[in-house]
């Protein structure tokens, strides 16, 4: 445990030296007990990560009320009603159905959610997220929402060599640019969160300021517990 501390400090330390303070770095905390996330709280980590609502809800309670929780993985409908007040960022809307039911959610609690567009970039069948030619759909539904503001873009990109990485990064860039000289009620775009673990360096090359850094801070996950 002790070795695992030290490994976990290192990471952080490694990492706040290579990102700017420019750029929002989130633990993806998933499937990582609390004491592993007790070391990056030490180390000045607020922000978590989560891919699934139970593991959020699970750990809400058990770890510091000053962090802000991210979820990053597919939120279904059903689940949106046990986030409210608890995530502090939702980054992956990625349909008009959850935009509504976020929505009517969060209003029927008098509160206000947080979201990120989520962008299938590499328009692949088997990941979530809006694809291009739909986003001008998606933020005309989010000026009619009462409860929403849309904070930004986040996109997973398909798996690639880094010249692969950059040109998705690239595209992801060149659409948050071209909306950020739009206006849109309820939308400002200020986040872009791309980049992960193995990627992040070029993804901040080209602007990333948010990423989300799982086992470049925790090591690899055991996905059996």
């Amino acid at each position: 445990m002790i070795r695992l501390n030290i490994d976990i400090k290192k990471r952080i330390e490694d990492l706040n030296n290579k990102v700017s303070d420019k750029v929002k770095i989130i633990a993806v905390s998933k499937t990582k007990p609390i004491e592993d996330m007790e070391v990056a709280y030490n180390c000045g980590i607020r922000d978590f990560g989560e891919n699934k609502v139970q593991e959020i809800l699970s750990k809400y309670d058990n770890f510091h009320k000053d962090v802000r929780w991210h979820l990053i993985g597919h939120l279904q409908t059903n689940k949106v009603k046990y986030i409210v007040g608890k995530v502090s960022l939702i980054q992956s809307l990625d349909s008009i159905n959850l935009l509504k039911k976020i929505d009517k959610v969060y209003g029927n609690n008098g509160k206000i959610a947080n979201v990120l567009i989520q962008i299938n970039i590499g328009r692949e069948e088997q990941k979530y997220g809006i694809l291009e030619e739909d986003l001008d759909e998606l933020l005309q539904e989010i000026e009619k929402c009462e409860f929403v503001r849309a904070k930004g873009i986040m996109v997973i990109i398909p798996k690639g060599n880094t010249e692969e990485n950059r040109m998705y990064f690239k595209r992801t860039y060149d659409i948050y640019n071209r909306l950020k000289t739009k206006s849109y009620k309820n939308t400002t775009m200020n986040i872009l969160s791309m980049g992960m673990s193995g990627d992040y360096e070029v993804a901040i090359e080209e602007g990333s300021n948010m990423i989300r850094i799982g086992q470049g801070i925790f090591g690899k996950r055991d996905y059996n517990n």
